[in-house]
């Protein structure tokens, strides 16, 4: 396994694959566009037919600009939260913010009736969402990106 990092900030982890066996895993952590850019031309260089970008704030808040590489770069990627997929990414798999929030006002309801913070369970995310954009879906394949399912 193969690994590469540029300057650092927190979040930033992008896993590319490579050929149905090989993976690269980039982490990259970035501060600025100059870098995500480098990060993004690094990704093209390595010729990567996919990528999974990660959660959190960072990349959240990154979202138009991480579509807009990925397109530029005609890599198809799936993120973890569906913002990206509004954006124009091609699509996303991850828990629901919805059923996240709705949970929270559960908690908070049960606090408000009394019930101890500390005595309530711990609770994983139940419900998760694939959220495939088809424009992009159409867009992407229609102007040769290659479809890394079929090695094409």
């Amino acid at each position: 396994m193969k690994s590469m990092s540029l300057q650092m900030v927190n979040e930033l982890q992008i896993k590319a694959s490579r050929g149905p066996r090989r993976r690269m895993n980039l982490s990259n952590k970035t501060n600025n566009d100059r870098e995500m850019d480098a990060a993004f031309t690094a990704i093209a260089q390595a010729k990567v037919s996919a990528m999974l970008v990660g959660g959190g704030a960072f990349l959240t808040s990154r979202r138009h600009q991480l579509v807009r590489l990925a397109a530029l770069h005609k890599i198809p990627a799936i993120y973890a939260t569906r913002q990206h997929t509004e954006a124009g990414g091609l699509m996303s798999y991850g828990a629901s913010n919805t059923d996240a929030y709705r949970r929270a006002g559960v908690y908070v309801a049960r606090i408000l009736k009394g019930e101890k913070p500390g005595d309530l369970p711990v609770e994983l995310p139940t419900k998760f969402e694939l959220v495939i954009n088809l424009k992009t879906a159409k867009g992407a394949w229609s102007h040769g990106a290659q479809d890394p399912a079929h090695g094409c």
